[in-house]
């Protein structure tokens, strides 16, 4: 058996360290003020217990711990980590020199062994058994005996919630949005401790945060307001969340002072974690590409940052329509392949062009480049009056280069076919 008993920082940093413990052992517990693990188990996995201990205490942002001690029995790292918060020299002998100041069973009888000098674990129980039960009671004995390991310790082993759903009361009241940042992070800090220990990534949340009037001015005001933070990919990075939080808080306001903060998932699916790669091109540094466009769809709005979504028509104005960024899906409809042939930039509309001895003219006189591409599309759509007849080449104008260009297809009381520019190349 290996327990590790730690005290948090903060007394609201405990359920954080529970949950980051359960990433270790699943046997963890939260007893006065320590939080206590068992991990003799899962020790060879983490490669000893030195390496679980760095693992266990590596620097977390939002979280730290103020002591902590190992042993081999719950009750004996217990009362270690109370030695060393309390200042007191190590003890040359484990259980027997522990004080009994530092188990709790013993707290209620402190003065009475004190006064028959009794003051280690060693010293009660060379004690007669019966006579201690008598006096004391049978739970001081089971105490003993569990620092020796001759008992089975028991205790309440935490659980992760199925969902993620905390609700947390602020220091003072926040009279604007970003004066909820610092519960914000506090929140995202236990958000990602429960991503990591449910393997999951989070794809949508919801801020929400509880009005402390009821009515302003006269009128009445909604018990809570809200607001919804996206990612188009699932992640686990809290830094990305937290600067989203941050964009949309800034451009937030509230109708008034604020008491309580409440953050919940609304979608999260399974962590398959992080790709990587031995290419170094593969593993590039700084922000992701879709990182970047969910923070300026916040700080921009969301209808003036779009991704072309490709649809499947014929017809080049009709093969993709705009939708928002943040939209999932968007960013790997931007990485697909286009035809070569197609001109980055489309006009919003085709423009006619003047026609000179059957010879299109845009700047001057246009010379084709390749054999017409022909087009004919748009029967089916009960909207357009005539299905479209179009035969498309690349032309060059000596002052506006490489363009794309199409013919119309002669009608019966057509003489001259009508040419139409419709994209550039850059």
């Amino acid at each position: 058996m290996y327990w590790i008993a730690l005290k948090p920082s903060r007394d609201e940093e405990a359920t954080a360290w529970g949950w980051r413990a359960l990433q270790f052992t699943p046997r963890v517990a939260r007893v006065d003020e320590a939080i206590l693990l068992e991990a003799g188990a899962s020790e060879r996995l983490f490669g000893g217990r030195q390496r679980l201990l760095r693992a266990l205490l590596k620097e977390t942002p939002g979280l730290q711990a103020q002591a902590w001690a190992a042993g081999p029995t719950a009750l004996v790292a217990l009362s270690l980590l109370r030695m060393k918060l309390a200042g007191m020299p190590a003890p040359a002998q484990v259980p027997e020199d522990l004080p009994l100041s530092t188990l709790s069973a013993a707290r209620g009888h402190l003065h009475t062994l004190d006064r028959i000098g009794c003051t280690t674990f060693g010293g009660l129980r060379s004690l007669p058994r019966a006579g201690v039960s008598r006096r004391f009671g049978a739970a001081l004995l089971q105490a003993l005996d569990g620092a020796w390991g001759e008992r089975a310790e028991r205790y309440a082993w935490i659980e992760l919630p199925a969902t993620f759903d905390q609700r947390v009361e602020l220091v003072s009241l926040a009279t604007s949005a970003p004066d909820l940042m610092t519960a914000v992070q506090h929140l995202l800090t236990l958000l990602q401790l429960w991503l990591q220990a449910r393997n999951l990534g989070v794809l949508a949340l919801e801020l929400e945060w509880t009005l402390d009037l009821r009515r302003l001015d006269g009128k009445p005001l909604p018990p809570h307001e809200s607001l919804q933070l996206r990612t188009a990919q699932p992640t686990q990075d809290t830094h990305h969340l937290r600067r989203l939080a941050s964009e949309q808080l800034a451009r937030t306001l509230i109708s008034a002072p604020a008491n309580h903060l409440r953050l919940r998932t609304l979608e999260t699916v399974p962590w398959g974690g992080r790709t990587t790669s031995l290419l170094p091109e593969d593993n590039k540094p700084g922000e992701k590409l879709h990182q970047l466009v969910e923070r300026l769809s916040v700080r921009l709005g969301e209808a003036n940052v779009t991704f072309p979504q490709p649809c499947a028509d014929h017809r080049p104005e009709c093969m993709q329509r705009w939708i928002p960024a943040r939209t999932r899906g968007a960013i790997a409809a931007l990485r697909q392949a286009t035809d070569a042939l197609y001109p980055p930039w489309l006009l919003r509309e085709p423009l006619k062009l003047q026609v000179k001895g059957d010879k299109p003219s845009y700047q001057g006189p246009l010379q084709l480049l390749t054999r017409a591409r022909r087009l004919e599309a748009a029967w089916w759509d009960t909207q357009v009056e005539e299905p479209v007849l179009r035969d498309y080449f690349i032309a060059r104008s000596a002052s506006a280069g490489l363009l794309w260009v199409y013919r119309e297809r002669l009608a019966a009381d057509q003489d001259r076919a009508q040419w139409f520019l419709h994209g550039l190349y850059a």
